[in-house]
């Protein structure tokens, strides 16, 4: 059986105590990092930032289909001034100019019809730009409490990285001051447990919570002071005190 003084078994308490503080932090960070209102938000923008690509395509769209009926009011547009220029010239036949009159008549009506066309996509195309504004101010909107929120945890969680810090620096310096055959059964004990040292108080084991069966109590007060000896139930090592006992 290992063995080690029972002032440096005592000692474990202690490295106990700052590693369970390392854990309650890293408890801390986890509930932090992994904050409801994060998940949330980003699904939020996630559909949001849908629905402004999407509006964004629509006046996309809009516009082109805009600059191609103005492309053909332009090209109905200078085709009458070219036919009311032949015709102000007063050259040509008399059946011709009465034909480029009848023309220019098809024309104008034709571009009354695609000036109707433009204004209709024009008056579509505010609609579309509108609501593009209104999704991105939701979008805008979504961004400035994500930014909020995220400043706010990253505060807190920088705190907590700071602390932990401190405390990593304390486990270092007080694991150094530790018997180091003692300090690896720890080791070894709390990469497996979770846990590494707990007290034996009153017959019950501080490490599982549970009092120890009369047969297993009774083994571990046989065992010597300088004994090393284990929670039959939990598997952590037992630090015992004959005031506790």
């Amino acid at each position: 059986m290992a063995k080690a003084a029972p002032a440096e078994q005592y000692k474990l308490l202690e490295l106990q105590g700052l590693d369970a503080k390392l854990k309650s932090l890293a408890g801390r960070r986890r509930v932090l990092e992994t904050d409801p209102r994060i998940t949330d938000l980003t699904d939020a923008l996630n559909v949001a930032n849908g629905e402004l690509g999407a509006a964004k395509v629509a006046v996309h769209d809009a516009e082109t289909e805009l600059r191609r009926a103005e492309a053909d009011v332009e090209q109905v547009a200078t085709r009458i001034e070219r036919d009311e220029a032949r015709l102000n010239s007063g050259t040509g036949l008399s059946k011709d100019l009465v034909a480029l009159q009848s023309d220019i008549a098809s024309l104008n009506k034709r571009r009354s019809d695609l000036e109707d066309v433009e204004l209709e996509i024009l008056e579509r195309l505010d609609t579309l730009r509108e609501r593009q504004a209104a999704q991105q101010s939701i979008v805008d909107d979504i961004q400035g409490s994500f930014g909020s929120i995220r400043a706010e945890l990253d505060e807190s969680i920088a705190e907590i990285a700071a602390e932990e810090t401190v405390v990593r620096g304390q486990r270092a310096a007080f694991a150094d001051s530790l018997d180091a055959g003692l300090l690896a059964i720890y080791e070894k004990t709390i990469a497996k447990r979770g846990v590494g040292a707990a007290r034996l108080f009153h017959g019950k084991s501080e490490g599982s919570g549970m009092m120890l069966s009369p047969g297993d109590l009774a083994e571990v007060k046989a065992a010597a002071e300088d004994d090393i000896v284990f929670c039959p139930d939990s598997g952590v090592i037992l630090v015992r005190s004959a005031e506790w006992n």
